[in-house]
């Protein structure tokens, strides 16, 4: 789709400057990105009005067929939790269940400017399929443990998803070092050395996953997967609460990624993240809502306050994890994470993209709309989304190929079958 956006201010989050200009999008790329449009014909026009154009917001770690449990799983610490209310439930969906829940995740995905996920989850297949019809950015994480697939599932799935979508992708990767036995673990670093590729799992989430791995090992979860080679060739960790100065320094090293999770570690009281540290290190930082099981919503804007708000309790320092830090996390760290060419809005970059409207009571008045983004903005503010050059949001309406109505009635029967 060939898209002029005109009469608009966009957000270069490389530098935190916002510009007036236009925008156009030509083939699921940004065509031009100037003060004055090239002369020439396009598929729409529209005029912004003066709001503003942002990267679109990249969602580095969800589960996104996890929104059949928002709001059932309530209330427990995460062992049971993971125990007594989602592993049970989640063993009775089917691979239809999750290409439709993957729909509903979709749609609140864009709705809140997101316009990529970095996934985790099982029945790929059928996921990848909701995502492409559906016409949304996904990169899938493998999710080997010791209950379900194998570092044979695992390459199949990796070869094949690679090879499959422009807006498709796969990084190796599994659930987490206590689920995962050291003969698993081993498989998959053969594999990262195979491919010379990164790996990617939950890390350090609780306190008493990290004690525990040091009983077992002598080492933390961080330690032990570098020990065999894990992170030869990068990766990173999702959550990573718990990591000690020598885990740092294997993230460094190894160039490796941190993906916080505020929401859903404050849910689970499982502890913040020293995102401060991580960024004090040079240490790759980016934001992901979790599932909607743990959060539960899947919203960028409330993850990205309290990423910065926590850090600054937890530090006693109001000057720790500004803005800028946190929006830039947001988009281009997740991007980077991911490995899409995305995150920001320059000529050659995926066209991902989201419209604030600027004329909302809370992004009045403008004395730094970066810090109106991270501080007071909201989903709600979010008037278009649009992935590869395609809108699939715009004022309330969604363009993803389903009427909501009857998708809203397929998750419930989903949900009835599964908790009667």
């Amino acid at each position: 789709m060939k898209l002029h956006l005109k009469n608009g201010r966009y957000l270069d989050v490389r530098t935190m400057t916002v510009k007036r200009g236009s925008v156009c999008t030509d083939g699921g790329v940004f065509s031009y990105v100037g003060e004055d449009p090239p002369e020439d014909s396009f598929d729409r026009i529209i005029d912004l009005n003066g709001n503003l154009v942002i990267p679109g917001l990249c969602d580095a770690h969800t589960h996104s067929p996890m929104v059949f449990l928002r709001s059932f799983a309530e209330d427990l610490p995460l062992d049971k939790w993971l125990t007594e209310a989602v592993f049970p439930h989640e063993a009775k969906l089917t691979p239809e269940d999750n290409y439709t829940l993957t729909k509903l995740a979709v749609a609140e995905y864009v709705s809140n400017g997101i316009t990529s996920c970095f996934d985790m989850y099982y029945f790929p297949e059928a996921m990848a399929k909701a995502f492409t019809e559906t016409g949304f950015r996904c990169v899938f994480c493998g999710a080997l443990n010791n209950f379900s697939e194998s570092p044979e599932k695992l390459e199949e799935y990796y070869l094949k998803f690679n090879d499959h979508d422009p807006l498709i992708s796969y990084k190796l990767g599994f659930h987490a070092e206590y689920t995962t036995s050291l003969e698993l673990m081993k498989a998959v670093a053969g594999l990262a050395h195979k491919y010379k590729a990164p790996v990617w799992c939950h890390n350090s989430e609780t306190k008493s996953e990290t004690e525990e791995c040091i009983a077992r090992y002598g080492k933390t979860p961080t330690g032990i997967m570098d020990s065999i080679g894990m992170f030869d060739f990068g990766g990173g960790g999702y959550h990573c609460i718990y990591l000690t100065p020598e885990d740092y320094d294997i993230f460094a090293r190894r160039n490796m990624t941190v993906v916080t999770n505020p929401c859903s570690n404050l849910k689970l009281a499982s502890g913040i993240a020293d995102t401060t540290e991580v960024c004090r290190r040079g240490i790759g930082l980016a934001i992901g809502t979790d599932g909607a099981a743990s959060n539960n919503a899947l919203d960028m804007f409330r993850e990205m306050y309290l990423c910065s708000v926590l850090r600054k309790l937890r530090s006693n320092d109001a000057a720790a994890m500004p803005a800028e830090n946190v929006l830039r996390a947001a988009t281009l760290g997740g991007a980077a994470a991911m490995e899409i060419n995305s995150g920001v809005i320059e000529t050659g970059r995926n066209a991902d993209f989201a419209v604030i409207d600027m004329s909302a009571p809370n992004m009045q008045p403008e004395n730094d709309i970066v810090k109106n983004l991270v501080y007071s903005g909201s989903g709600a503010n979010v008037t278009m989304t649009a992935v590869n050059g395609n809108i699939l949001y715009e004022k309330g309406e969604f363009f993803i190929g389903e009427d909501m109505d009857a998708l809203y009635g397929m998750v419930r029967k989903i949900c009835e079958r599964i908790f009667s």
